[in-house]
């Protein structure tokens, strides 16, 4: 089995993963990670761990290359036909792998992981909390599992076209659907838990989402749900300014509550210790809902007008990743 990644400029996180990496109670054979032209010692910290690793260590040094091109990158240069991915910034739980195949049967091809939410700030934890959802609120026959935490065979990804080489950010939404396009079976397993943590910043944060969102527009994900969502605020900032009768802003108050019920929920159920500081984090939870969706309605039309553009130089958004080509600039350290 084969553990694949990417990075760039990670050598603040590296430690920390690798020693979770290294204590896994079911080790990959090999890990493939693809740097995409790190420029802080992030190849040399590989290097000089690989040297003591429980794993063989390949690193693919392609400058320019972004995630999905990195990851495909891996996978092509992976030795076997089962692969985990993940990304450098987590800290993996002790059973992450072994909870990954213990899922994987013959009438099975892709074994999606779980997450977790991680922190060494207030502000991390606040949208960490908040952002993740609960393991209970997860549909196992309709998840998109991230790719930080994802158990598949190499049949399914050649299958699905590999991941989507022109998208910057939801790539691996992309290849969700494609593997599911292609007919491919998914397991839900919420037990393989890769932990991360959400932005430190309320400007990191907003910035995060509109990228995610511009990668919706780009890739022509979810129209209705971003279309809802102006929808919804068109209405509420209407009422708020229409000279209206006094019931209807306690209305949307409560329409807005509602709204923000599973974020508060979460919120709840991962509170911090103390009476004082739950009241301060569950009141944080409007404003980081507002944050979000703000950066959303910013970032999804920029993401279409990208995509129109494309569509017009003639070039398809929609084409397949395709794999495995190693570029001229690439250079493998093994």
């Amino acid at each position: 089995m084969s553990l694949v990644m990417t990075v760039l400029n990670e050598s603040g996180s590296l430690p920390a993963f690798l020693g979770s990496l290294a204590g896994q109670t079911v080790l990959p054979d090999e890990l493939v990670v693809v740097d995409g032209g790190s420029a802080d010692g992030t190849v040399a910290l590989l290097e000089e761990w690989s040297r003591t690793a429980p794993v063989k260590v390949t690193v693919i040094v392609a400058p320019g290359a972004n995630i999905s091109r990195g990851r495909n990158l891996a996978i092509s240069g992976a030795q076997h036909d089962l692969i985990a991915v993940t990304d450098a910034g987590t800290r993996l739980a002790p059973g992450w792998l072994a909870a990954l195949v213990a899922a994987l049967r013959d009438d099975v091809d892709v074994v999606s992981g779980f997450f977790g939410p991680m922190w060494d700030s207030w502000h991390e934890r606040l949208f960490a909390c908040v952002l993740m959802p609960l393991a209970d609120e997860i549909d196992p026959a309709t998840f998109l599992p991230s790719s930080r935490s994802l158990l598949l065979r190499r049949s399914a990804w050649r299958a699905a076209g590999g991941y989507p080489e022109w998208l910057d950010y939801c790539e691996d939404l992309v290849l969700d659907l494609a593997l599911r396009k292609a007919g491919l079976r998914f397991a839900f397993q919420p037990e393989a838990i890769a932990r991360w943590s959400a932005r430190d910043t309320w400007r990191g944060y907003a910035t995060q989402y509109y990228r995610y969102a511009r990668g919706d527009g780009k890739s022509g994900l979810w129209p209705r749900r971003h279309a809802l969502r102006y929808g919804a605020y068109a209405l509420g900032l209407a009422g708020l300014l229409a000279p209206s009768p006094g019931i209807v802003r306690p209305l949307l108050v409560l329409g807005f509550l509602g709204y923000a019920a599973r974020f508060l929920r979460r919120a709840w159920r991962r509170r911090p210790a103390g009476a004082f500081a739950t009241l301060r984090f569950l009141a944080a939870v409007p404003a980081v809902v507002v944050v979000g969706d703000v950066a959303k309605m910013a970032g999804y039309p920029a993401g279409l007008a990208w995509r129109r553009r494309a569509i017009s130089a003639g070039r398809n958004p929609d084409a397949r990743g395709g794999a495995g080509r190693m570029p001229e600039t690439a250079v493998r350290i093994s």
